[in-house]
């Protein structure tokens, strides 16, 4: 069985949230006490038969290169 790669990000996007205090500036505020150690595993572990669709800043396509294609026209015409 092949291993699922798991990269470990930042422990500050589980420490700290952004917010907004009494004048309304937005800011990060940790929600945690300085001291506490956190760790932040991330992964993706779906199998490609179960993608049907990838949502894009374009449009929503066909899990499939000719897919992504149409809603990249530019890139079509680059890849013939």
């Amino acid at each position: 069985m092949e291993e699922t790669p798991i990269e470990e990000r930042s422990a500050d996007e589980v420490s700290l949230v952004w917010g907004r205090v009494k004048n309304s500036k937005l800011t990060q505020v940790r929600i945690s006490p300085d001291a506490t150690p956190a760790a932040n595993p991330a992964f993706d572990v779906t199998p490609a038969r179960l993608v049907t669709r990838l949502i894009t800043e374009r449009g929503i396509a066909e899990a499939s290169a000719e897919g992504l294609l149409k809603l990249f026209p530019e890139r079509a015409k680059a890849a013939a």
